[in-house]
């Protein structure tokens, strides 16, 4: 954590650096395939945030995105190849990698897109279908 309270995150080789303020929107776990095959692991621990709480501080020059739904902008180092985040336009939040930034106490309140999952988790959070309301989803729950 710096001085004033927010988090650095980086990318693998630290060609880039994104700057995290105040508290995220939402921090949790995504079992969809599409966080899956990007994140090359079988969850994707998320933290949201809103855009403007998102500044890159180094290394604009070095982002690279891929778009391959209008609700999903992936980037990404061209340098390493380590991924930072996603922006989720539809929703106005952008998910920041919670690997990427070691010094936020990661504390997930929910899982998301759960009826595609491969790693089971017995946690007590709640497991949502798709997403909550609040995010345009159904805000339905599975049963676990």
């Amino acid at each position: 954590m710096t001085a004033n309270g927010s988090h650095i995150g980086k990318c693998f080789c630290g060609s880039v650096e994104i700057e995290v303020s105040g508290d995220p929107a939402a921090m949790g776990f995504c079992h969809c395939s599409s966080c899956r095959t990007w994140s090359a692991g079988p969850v994707n621990a998320f933290t949201l945030w809103p855009p403007e709480k998102v500044p890159i501080v180094k290394g604009l020059n070095t982002l690279v995105d891929y778009q391959k739904t209008a609700n999903s902008k992936r980037i990404w180092c061209k340098i390493c190849g380590g991924h930072l985040m996603t922006e989720h336009p539809l929703w106005n939040v952008t998910d920041v990698y919670a690997a990427i930034i070691p010094t936020l106490p990661f504390q997930a309140a929910l899982h998301v897109n759960y009826q595609e999952t491969v790693l089971p988790m017995a946690d007590g959070l709640p497991k949502y279908r798709d997403v909550p309301t609040t995010l345009g989803g159904t805000g339905e729950l599975i049963a676990v």
